[in-house]
C-alpha cells in the first residue's frame, strides 16, 4: 500500500485485482463494529460536511492527486470548440424539435430556442469563471464543494450523474430512429416490445446499447483522439446541417407559419423547458479543464463562441422545420428526414438521417468523456468509491468510471422511451445551473475571514430574496394565467431590488484573478431567475421522479457517502498538520542553528577583543 498525495491509501499495482480497499478503504468501514459507531454519530458528521467547503489549491492539487496518475494537457480552445459543437448539435435539434412543434409550441418553437440559448449563455459564463480558476475534471461538482460545501455539492453530484445518464441514454434511443429513417423502416421495428412492461418502458432498444458500447471504446482510448474523431465529424455535420437549412427553405411554405403561437404562450415556456435538453454538453466540455493547455485563454473562447454558434444554427433549423410543414404533421421521432420526403426530396431524407447519425454519434462521445471525468472527480472525494477516481496509466483516461457510468446508460437507453427521459434530464440541468449561478454570487461576495458578519448577512438576506422571488414567479406562472400581470410584477420586481441591492449594498469579497463574468451579479442573478423559472414549467411526474432520485441520493449518502468523506477529510486534516509540524520543527532547528552560529561568532569576536 502507498500513499497519494491527497492522503489517500491506494495499492501499488495499478493491475491489482480489485479488493474491498479499492472500494472502502475508509476507516469507518474496516469492521462492523466502527460501521455501527460511524452510523450512531450521523448527525454530528452531517452537521460537520454541511458546513465544510473545500479551496481552490485543495481541489487542484489534494483531491486530483488521488487519481494515480495525470490526466495528458493536450487540448485547446479549437478543440473544446468542436467538442460543445459535437455535443450540443443532436438529438436536441434532430428529435426533440418536432417533438415540441407538434406538443407545446408550433412554429412559435423557435421562441423556445431562443429562451434556452439566452439561459444556456447566462450559464456559460458563470461556468467560464470556475473551470479556468479552478481547472479540474470535476466541473461544477468541484465548483459547489468550494462554494456551497460538501453536502450539496453532493445532491448536485448525483443529479450530474443523473444528468449524462440520462443524456446519453436519451441520444442512444435517438440514435436508433434516425438508424431506422436511413434504413426505411420505423424506430420500433428494431425494437423489441415486451408486453408485460409499462408502455414507456417496454420498447426495447438493442442498437442503442451497441453504440453506446462502440462509442466507450474511442472514450477509452484517447482524449485527444476522440477530439480529432469529433473534429472531423463535427466539420461534416456542419456542412450538412447548412444542406438542411438551404435546401429545406427552398421548399418553404409561409402558409404554414399562418398560426405562429397556436398552444399560446404557456406552451412556448413549456417547450423550452424540454429543449434545454438541447443545450446539455457545454458543462460536460467544461470537465476537460485539466486537460486543456491555456485554460484562461483556451476555455472562455471554446466555451462562449460555440455556444452562440449552435443557438443560431438551433433557430435557423427551427424556422426551417415549421416552414416546411404544418406543425401538426411534423413527425415526432426522425421530423427533418419526414419533412424532406413530404415534400417531394425522398433522396434527401437520407442525407439528413446520416447527418443526424453522425450528430448524435458526437453527442454521445462527448458526453462518455464528460460524464466519466464527473466521476472521476466526485470519487475522489470518496463520495463515491475511489476505484472509479482511477487514471489509466498509459492512456490518461479514466477507464473503470468510463466503463461503469456507459454501462448504466445503456441499460437505461434499452428500456425507457425518450419523452420520459428528456422532461427528467431537463429538471436536473436547469437546478444544477442555477446552483452553479448561486455558487458564483457566493464566491464573489464572500471570503472566508475578509467579509465582515454584517456583508455576509446582508449577502444572505439579498440571495434568499433573489431564490424566492424567481421561485414564486415560476409558481405563479405554474397556477395562474399569464395575463395576471400584477403578480408577476411583483415577484419580477421583488427581484430587481434584490440584485440592485447586492450590487450597491454588498461589496465583491473576490474579484476573479484571470477571467470573470461580466455584470456580476445581473448575469447570475438572471441565470438563477430563467432556470428556476423553466423549472417551473416542468411536468409533475418529472418532478415526481427526480424527487424520487433526490431521496435516493439522501439514502446513499447518509450510509455511505457522508461517513467515506468525513474519514478522508479527517485523514487529509492529520497529514495536513504533520506537515506543518514537521516544517514548524525545521524552522526552529533553523533558527536554533543560526542563533548558536550568531553566538559563536559573538564569542570568537569577544575573544578578540580581549
Amino acid at each position: 500500500m502507498a500513499t497519494q498525495p491527497g492522503g489517500v491509501r491506494r495499492r501499488t499495482g495499478s493491475c491489482s485485482p480489485c479488493t474491498k480497499a479499492d472500494f472502502l478503504p475508509e476507516e469507518s468501514f474496516q469492521s462492523w463494529s466502527k460501521y455501527v459507531a460511524a452510523l450512531k454519530e450521523t448527525p454530528s458528521r452531517f452537521m460537520d460536511r454541511l458546513t465544510a467547503r473545500s479551496l481552490d489549491d485543495m481541489e487542484l492539487n489534494a483531491v486530483k492527486g488521488r487519481s494515480h496518475h495525470e490526466m495528458k494537457k493536450n487540448l485547446t480552445w479549437w478543440d473544446l470548440m468542436w467538442f460543445v459543437i459535437g455535443a450540443v448539435i443532436g438529438a436536441g435539434i434532430f428529435v426533440l424539435t418536432g417533438q415540441e412543434a407538434n406538443e407545446d409550441a408550433g412554429p412559435a418553437v423557435v421562441l423556445s430556442f431562443v429562451v434556452s440559448g439566452v439561459s444556456a449563455m447566462l450559464s456559460v459564463f458563470c461556468y467560464t469563471e470556475f473551470a479556468v480558476e479552478i481547472p479540474v475534471a470535476g466541473g461544477s461538482f468541484a465548483y459547489l464543494r468550494v462554494e456551497l460545501g460538501d453536502f450539496m455539492a453532493f445532491i448536485a453530484a448525483g443529479n450530474i450523474l443523473l444528468e449524462y445518464l440520462i443524456g446519453g441514454a436519451a441520444v442512444a434511443r435517438s440514435w436508433t430512429s434516425y438508424f431506422a429513417t436511413l434504413c426505411n423502416h420505423h424506430p420500433n421495428d428494431f425494437r423489441i416490445t415486451a408486453h408485460n412492461l409499462s408502455p414507456d418502458y417496454s420498447h426495447l432498444d438493442p442498437i442503442a446499447v451497441v453504440a453506446t458500447a462502440a462509442i466507450g471504446v474511442f472514450a477509452i482510448k484517447s482524449t485527444k483522439g476522440s477530439s480529432r474523431f469529433n473534429y472531423i465529424a463535427s466539420i461534416v455535420h456542419i456542412f450538412i446541417v447548412l444542406f438542411i437549412i438551404i435546401a429545406g427553405l427552398t421548399k418553404a411554405d409561409t402558409k404554414n407559419y399562418a398560426s405562429f403561437v397556436p398552444y399560446g404562450s404557456r406552451g412556448v415556456f413549456q417547450a423550452s423547458a424540454v429543449l434545454f435538453f438541447a443545450y446539455v454538453g457545454f458543462d460536460a466540455v467544461s470537465t476537460m479543464a485539466e486537460e486543456t493547455k491555456n485554460p484562461a485563454k483556451d476555455i472562455p473562447i471554446g466555451l462562449v463562441g460555440s455556444m452562440a454558434v449552435a443557438t443560431l444554427a438551433y433557430c435557423l433549423l427551427a424556422v426551417t422545420l415549421c416552414l416546411m410543414q404544418p406543425y401538426s404533421e411534423i413527425d415526432k421521432d426522425a421530423p427533418f428526414s419526414v419533412a424532406f420526403q413530404k415534400v417531394g426530396m425522398d433522396w434527401a431524407k437520407y442525407i439528413v438521417a446520416a447527418g443526424a447519425l453522425k450528430g448524435m454519434t458526437t453527442v454521445l462521445l462527448v458526453n462518455a468523456v464528460g460524464q466519466a471525468r464527473y466521476l472521476t472527480h466526485i470519487a475522489r472525494t470518496h463520495m463515491m468509491p475511489p476505484w472509479l477516481a482511477n487514471v489509466n496509466e498509459r492512456t490518461g483516461t479514466p477507464v473503470n468510471a468510463t466503463v461503469i457510468m456507459l454501462s448504466a446508460s445503456a441499460v437505461i437507453a434499452l428500456f425507457t422511451d425518450l419523452s420520459v427521459l428528456s422532461n427528467l434530464l431537463s429538471i436536473s440541468t436547469l437546478f444544477i445551473f442555477m446552483l452553479v449561478a448561486l455558487a458564483l454570487l457566493v464566491r464573489r461576495y464572500y471570503a472566508s475571514g475578509a467579509t465582515t458578519p454584517t456583508d455576509r448577512n446582508k449577502l444572505i438576506t439579498f440571495l434568499v430574496l433573489i431564490l424566492a422571488s424567481s421561485t414564486a414567479t415560476a409558481t405563479c406562472w405554474g397556477l395562474m394565467s399569464p395575463s395576471d400581470w400584477i403578480a408577476y410584477a411583483i415577484t419580477g420586481g421583488t427581484w430587481f431590488v434584490a440584485t440592485l441591492g447586492l450590487a450597491i449594498f454588498v461589496p465583491q469579497a473576490r474579484p476573479p484573478k484571470i477571467w470573470g463574468v461580466p455584470l456580476v451579479p445581473w448575469v447570475p442573478s438572471a441565470s438563477i431567475f430563467v432556470n428556476i423559472f423553466l423549472l417551473g414549467s416542468i411536468d409533475r411526474d418529472s418532478f415526481i421522479r427526480f424527487g424520487v432520485w433526490t431521496a435516493f441520493l439522501l439514502f446513499y449518502y447518509l450510509l455511505l457517502g457522508l461517513h467515506a468523506s468525513y474519514d478522508t477529510a479527517k485523514e487529509l486534516k492529520r497529514i495536513i498538520a504533520a506537515e506543518n509540524s514537521a516544517e514548524l520543527s525545521k524552522a526552529e532547528e533553523g533558527k536554533s542553528s543560526e542563533q548558536g552560529d550568531q553566538l559563536d561568532v559573538g564569542s570568537c569576536e569577544s575573544a578578540t577583543e580581549s
